[in-house]
């Protein structure tokens, strides 16, 4: 089965205000309410940790009910639209905090934020995977899909920096400039996606009526051999961009002394990373997605220590980094989420049905876990480095410490993830004769 442009245009639509929401979470709001509402470090790194913990824990419960919920507009599309609402509303208290806002308002509309999160991006991510059964229609699909998320971040980096260099904005115009982007985008991007891609009926194989609950569901799932690999592939894989994203603002302002810039060099390093998507994509179609998925995880290994040798006050030095490094930042998102889809295929034959939703809740559990871990252990790391946010200037042990953190922890996470991948048994051969079988034993022809 094929899908033509304006279809996979249409689906990877609402992955531009995804974008628009998840990397500023992760980048701009942690320092924004650190510094500028003055909660602290600490206190902050704590309270993302536990609201990304929180994340983990609705991805638990909605990757098992959105599989087995099923209505006549499809299993994926109603918690698509139910999310918005949600969304707009913590959105806004989130990005647009009154002032003398704290960590308990702060955490308490995080954890509803999150809620609508996990209903958009695991419902889309499952309806990705099932709108095709080829092995590299499901890459590109998903590569669509993080075209989206790229051009997401491009759009939502350009704004700040262009706010940085016509009026010096600070946190504040910057969060408020995001979320508004975000509040605006969503529900003329939902509503493309709804109404004009369907879904594909799920074919079972078995008597489903009688379904396992979710922890049973889970059990079965991390019971699969393949999945097990992927998860610490993907574990690691998103460990170490939290591990840079949660020092990167520190890293430009106090190492670099470019501050007026950071939004440009962001914006650079994702331009660079959407440009990468299509020569991974062919990669994967000439050496298979497994092999590719190690060969990136050895280039960003590679390349992440020259951004940390550039020299204060060099822009154009730094910008060439971003460019070299970034070129590795397309491959893992597409290429796990695309292998994902092929091992739903091998559960199909054991569960009787496709369980698209449970698998992905287990993949964005691992990288919420990743990004979790990661912000909130770097914050007490840069305090115990004694780094502080607030000073006009980093001592050069401050400095020196920050490089450290920025880059030994993310190259020993890219080297665990390539080799997690490496041999792994699941390529397009495989995967043909896994979806013959299941179209053999639901009486149909692959799709």
């Amino acid at each position: 089965m094929t899908l033509k442009t304006p279809k996979l245009a249409m689906f990877a639509a609402p992955a531009i205000p995804i974008a628009a929401l998840g990397m500023p979470l992760v980048i701009y709001l942690p320092p924004f309410y650190a510094e500028d509402l003055g909660i602290g470090l600490g206190t902050v790194g704590l309270v993302f940790m536990v609201a990304r913990i929180w994340d983990v824990v609705t991805d638990l419960f909605m990757g098992s009910v959105t599989d087995a919920i099923r209505t006549k507009w499809g299993r994926r599309r109603p918690w698509i639209v139910l999310s918005v609402p949600i969304l707009l509303l913590s959105v806004w208290r989130v990005f647009l905090p009154p002032d003398g806002a704290g960590w308990g308002y702060l955490l308490f509309w995080l954890v509803v934020l999150y809620v609508g999160w996990t209903m958009l991006t695991l419902s889309h991510m499952a309806w990705g995977a099932e709108l095709s059964d080829d092995y590299h229609v499901r890459s590109r699909t998903q590569a669509w899909r993080q075209g989206g998320l790229m051009v997401g971040m491009v759009t939502v980096l350009a704004l700040p920096a262009v706010l940085e260099q016509a009026l010096g904005g600070g946190g504040a115009m910057r969060s408020a400039a995001i979320g508004w982007f975000v509040i605006a985008w969503l529900p003329v991007t939902v509503g493309l996606a709804v109404l004009g891609v369907g879904e594909r009926p799920v074919r079972d194989t078995k008597d489903t009526t009688e379904r396992a609950n979710t922890f049973e569901a889970y059990r079965m799932a991390l019971s699969n051999p393949l999945m097990r690999r992927l998860l610490v592939a993907d574990l690691f894989a998103g460990t170490a961009p939290g591990v840079i994203s949660a020092v990167y603002l520190f890293f430009v302002e106090h190492a670099l002394q470019m501050k007026e810039l950071t939004s440009t060099f962001l914006l650079i390093y994702f331009v660079s990373g959407l440009l990468s998507v299509p020569l991974w994509l062919r990669l994967s179609y000439r050496f298979g997605k497994h092999q590719t998925f190690t060969g990136a995880m050895i280039y960003v290994a590679v390349t992440l220590p020259g951004i940390t040798l550039i020299p204060p006050e060099s822009p154009y030095l730094y910008a060439f980094a971003n460019v070299v490094y970034g070129l590795g930042y397309g491959a893992a998102p597409v290429l796990l989420r695309s292998i994902v889809a092929d091992i739903t295929d091998d559960d199909a034959l054991s569960s009787g049905t496709q369980r698209a939703g449970l698998f992905y809740s287990l993949l964005t559990m691992t990288n919420k876990v990743g990004f979790a871990l990661s912000i909130g252990i770097v914050y007490v790391l840069l305090e115990l480095v004694g780094f502080d946010p607030q000073a006009e200037v980093a001592t050069e042990g401050a400095v020196t410490g920050l490089k450290a953190i920025l880059v030994i922890p993310p190259i020993l996470c890219f080297v665990i993830a390539a080799a997690a991948m490496w041999g792994f048994p699941l390529g397009e051969r495989e995967q043909r004769e896994l979806r013959e079988k299941v179209a053999e034993a639901a009486g149909g022809e692959p799709g």
